[in-house]
């Protein structure tokens, strides 16, 4: 079978809307929950008379706005369980009410014994509600940070920076208040909730949300407008795709995104999906850089090659779907886990397929984890079903995931996944040019440098990636072989050179100086 090419040109908005569908996945809710909300945002915002610049802020902050809130998933699972299942409580109750409290502390330690449940009570009541609280500002930050690498305006950025405060003050990080809320955040969280109080409970369920938290949640003058035309704001709502209709509200002045745009665009995007576990970080641009190395070795057109690699950084997009207590389990899966595993290329597909631009790499980044005896996922694919793009990202993709850290294994040395790599081939499962051009690039690379980006010491280098992959100091100082003290003061003099504050910042840079993908942590 041929490699499907596509020529047309991507747009912003499709790659936000792709990406929102993962956000979805990730809250618990169904796909195009966030494009409804967007559709809802910019009906409110003609209600409220703004104009064409204050509607462009609203649109892109709508589909962006909880982008963040799997950043941190494998803490969100270690004090929950289960993080998608905590992201859910987020629109059952309203927040600081006694349902509210009640829903995460019911969730505690939930999967683990009794008695590993109390110790996780009795360390949140130390510090967790705290920790819990930083998170939450962390995440527009973090969607801020992800905004301006996309090019996105001041205004978006603003914006997505005031997401999760409140009218009544009492938001995170808790620096606005009432008029003070950039007016793009103030309409995006009132479209959110209302979305899902709307899908829910129909329209008198959206009309009873917002009036009940109008003065404290929502802007008081929003929610009266909302009321007085609420059948202009839901009325057919459900009766066109929502995909077609986002983006066809796009901006008209926004211009299609350059060659080079779109990959600097894609690789910032993966860069944040693979935030979501500390034993995948840096793994999509690793990823790439082997299937398109590769592709090139192999001698495939310049054109596949650029679309190869494009696709290996959106392979990992079906992971924003899986719950942490599953991609983070040191033991083995149960059946049911596993099946939810062996959805994640699907996931990835479905959430590009209703792009013109993006399906064609979603069709390949499907393919990542076929073999070609039929015994790989999600469709079993074997022989010449598999394409040649797709043979390649499943080498490159099998290579990296050995040399990455696993919950419940190690990484592999080099050469010990060359070989299991070359044993995969033996037994019929990956394609022999596709694993022999991905092992050259690998033993091509570069050494490792005797110093790295701002001014780390090698040592320093060895701590951050580490801390990247969620090791405690303690544990640092067991891996490195020194002491927990010693390891604690790299730590500090990591935070210090790379100017970061938390390990999600940390995992960032890490990512973006490509200290990860070889590192062997």
């Amino acid at each position: 079978m041929g490699d499907a090419g596509g020529g047309a040109p991507v747009r912003m908005a499709e790659l936000l809307a792709a990406l929102s569908l993962g956000i979805d996945l990730g809250f618990g809710q169904p796909m195009e929950h966030v494009l409804r909300q967007c559709r809802i945002a910019l009906r409110i915002c003609e209600l409220a008379g703004l104009d064409e610049h204050e509607r462009a802020v609203v649109y892109y902050s709508a589909l962006l706005v909880n982008v963040g809130c799997h950043s941190d998933a494998h803490e969100q699972a270690r004090w929950f369980g289960d993080d998608i299942a905590l992201k859910a409580t987020k629109y059952e109750h309203e927040p600081f009410s006694l349902g509210d409290v009640a829903a995460v502390l019911r969730l505690l330690g939930s999967g683990s014994t009794p008695l590993h449940r109390i110790r996780v009570a009795f360390d949140f009541a130390v510090s967790g509600r705290r920790e819990i609280d930083g998170m939450i500002a962390r995440h527009a930050q973090l969607a801020r940070s992800l905004g301006e690498e996309l090019g996105l305006s001041a205004g978006v950025l603003e914006a997505l920076a005031g997401s999760y405060e409140r009218w009544d003050g009492r938001g995170w990080p808790g620096q606005a208040t009432g008029s003070a809320i950039p007016i793009a955040s103030r309409v995006v969280q009132l479209a959110e909730f209302v979305e899902v109080a709307h899908r829910t409970g129909g329209t008198s369920g959206a009309v009873e949300i917002a009036q009940r938290r109008a003065g404290k949640q929502f802007d008081p003058a929003l929610v009266n407008l909302l009321v007085a035309d609420v059948e202009k704001v839901f009325h057919g709502l459900e009766d066109a795709a929502s995909w077609d209709t986002v983006i066809d509200a796009e901006p008209s002045l926004t211009p299609r995104l350059s060659p080079a745009e779109c990959d600097a665009a894609l690789e910032a995007i993966a860069r944040f999906v693979d935030l979501k576990s500390p034993y995948t970080l840096g793994h999509a641009k690793a990823v790439a850089e082997l299937a398109a190395g590769a592709a090139e070795r192999i001698g495939l057109p310049a054109d596949d090659v650029q679309t190869l690699r494009r696709a290996a950084l959106v392979s990992g997009l079906g992971r924003l779907g899986i719950s942490n207590a599953i991609l983070d389990k040191t033991g083995p899966l149960s059946a049911g886990e596993w099946e939810r595993v062996r959805l994640q290329p699907q996931l990835c597909e479905r959430m590009l397929h209703q792009s013109e631009a993006l399906d064609h790499l979603g069709r390949i980044a499907g393919q990542s984890r076929e073999r070609l005896d039929g015994s790989g996922y999600p469709r079993g694919l074997t022989g010449s079903a598999i394409t040649r793009s797709g043979r390649i990202l499943a080498a490159a993709d099998a290579y990296q995931s050995m040399r990455e850290p696993r919950p419940y294994r190690p990484a592999l040395p080099a050469g010990d996944a060359a070989s299991a790599l070359r044993a995969e081939v033996r037994a019929g499962r990956l394609d022999g040019p596709a694993v022999d051009a991905v092992l050259q690039v690998a033993g091509h690379r570069t050494g490792r440098r005797r110093e790295g980006p701002a001014g780390l010491t090698m040592r320093e280098v060895d701590v951050l990636c580490l801390l990247a992959r969620g090791l405690s100091n303690k544990q640092i100082a067991v891996r490195l072989g020194i002491t927990t003290k010693t390891a604690g003061n790299h730590v500090e003099h990591v935070y210090t050179k790379i100017a970061a504050t938390s390990r999600t910042e940390a995992c960032l840079f890490a990512m973006q100086h490509g200290l990860l993908a070889d590192h062997g942590t």
